[in-house]
């Protein structure tokens, strides 16, 4: 039998351990927003190809498509990550602002060189050109935040969002949402009314196992989840339907083989090249002055198109900018080229998927849901361009844009009638 003291004490224990559980419960419990102004939030699934939509093991994003508008958009040529992520959130093309591939160079920097993959050089601010949703915001007294989306570690213009992170390689999705959910807690003078998310798990799968793996279908089920605990907390904080969700992709995923491969230096000296990108958009520059045998020999590459600033289609909007190389081989879709050293050195070469190719391809189309009291519901819009989503970014917020390569207009059929009046009043 407990003596009085001990039962005293075990009394004490139980009221202790009662308070610090409701206690907690009471932090997870996030406040209700009542004083909720408009409110924006975009979101990233890389390389999430637009078909994936039909058969993706993702109820949360098929929910949000059914109740808002869904289509396909075309990305910027090259189709790559970080010219087409600084594409949507500028409305430029990336000859107009300065991102244009994952690598490349700049005479005016000439002992530099910007990779995506090097953390310390990305974030130098002279690489990033024109005005990034976020800045336009905040110039404006709206408090953005950001979270791993290309360009948001950067200060442009001697601007960052309100709230950012450095890029992570492997963000958990559940992590990041709950992150970009915290920056709704903070007083409403406070509280940003521009968010951005990125999640990379379904470029990953498919880059490693290809677009039809079981893979792709797992991160995709995986990021959908994360999606579904975003608009859990939304709900929580009673805000559901109250902010324009949009969910995009920059670009789509082809399956490659190594069937499909052409070897470089079976048509041509590799030392008489500098390459720049390699890739399905395979950038180079000639390093001789007078390099027309180089290019007859080049042109006999089959499955492969040679291009520069002057040959380049119209519709890839590639020429006026010192930093895209002197010549881009774009392969045919699924057709990779490398050399034959690495070729043996990498039995895994090209037996997983890439994108980089002719954005109009179907493989190339990238994904766009937008739900929210400015959308209409159940509504299929016409394929567009990646560059008109910075003005519609600007229009749900009340922004003025900085001039850009976009328009409006090609989303007002699917703006509710209230929207639609905010855009006749600009």
């Amino acid at each position: 039998m407990l003596q009085p003291i001990a039962r005293l004490r075990h009394v004490l224990l139980a009221v202790l351990i009662s308070f610090l559980v409701t206690a907690s419960s009471a932090q997870q419990t996030p406040p209700k927003i009542d004083d909720l102004r408009p409110t924006l939030l975009f979101i990233s699934i890389d390389a999430f190809r637009a078909d994936y939509l039909a058969t993706a093991p993702a109820p949360y994003l098929h929910k949000l498509a059914a109740g808002g508008v869904s289509g396909t958009m075309y990305p910027q040529f090259p189709s790559l990550t970080f010219p087409n992520h600084y594409s949507i959130v500028t409305g430029l093309y990336p000859a107009h602002h300065g991102i244009v591939s994952n690598v490349f160079r700049d005479p005016a920097f000439p002992d530099e060189k910007f990779k995506s993959s090097d953390n310390k050089v990305k974030i130098e601010s002279h690489w990033w050109l024109g005005e990034p949703i976020w800045v336009t915001a905040e110039k404006q007294h709206q408090h953005s935040a950001i979270l791993y989306w290309p360009g948001s570690e950067v200060e442009i213009e001697g601007i960052r969002p309100t709230h950012w992170e450095y890029y992570k390689k492997g963000p958990d999705p559940n992590d990041s949402v709950a992150e970009l959910l915290s920056w709704f807690d903070v007083p409403t003078l406070e509280r940003p009314t521009v968010f951005g998310l990125y999640f990379e798990d379904v470029d990953d799968a498919g880059h490693d196992y290809g677009p039809n793996s079981a893979e792709v279908k797992e991160a995709i089920a995986k990021v959908d989840a994360a999606i579904g605990k975003l608009l859990d907390g939304l709900a929580q904080r009673d805000i559901t339907g109250k902010i324009n969700i949009i969910i995009v992709s920059d670009h789509g995923m082809s399956q490659l083989s190594r069937a499909r491969i052409d070897v470089l230096d079976d048509f041509i000296d590799l030392s008489s090249i500098n390459v720049m990108y390699e890739g399905p958009a395979f950038g180079f520059y000639p390093r001789s002055p007078d390099p027309k045998r180089l290019i007859m020999q080049i042109q006999k590459i089959p499955h492969a198109k040679l291009i520069s600033q002057v040959s380049a289609p119209e519709r890839f909007h590639y020429s006026g900018s010192d930093r895209l190389p002197a010549y881009t081989l774009l392969m045919d879709d699924g057709w990779s080229i490398t050399s034959k050293d690495y070729l043996d050195k990498h039995p895994r070469f090209a037996t997983g998927g890439a994108h980089g190719y002719d954005p109009e391809l179907p493989s190339m189309r990238a994904l766009f849901i937008a739900n929210g009291p400015a959308f209409k519901a159940g509504k299929k819009i016409k394929p567009f361009q990646n560059v008109d989503l910075y003005d519609l970014f600007a229009h749900l917020q009340g922004l003025t844009p900085a001039k850009n390569d976009g328009t409006l207009e090609v989303f007002l059929p699917y703006l509710r009638e209230s929207a639609k009046k905010k855009a006749a009043a600009k």
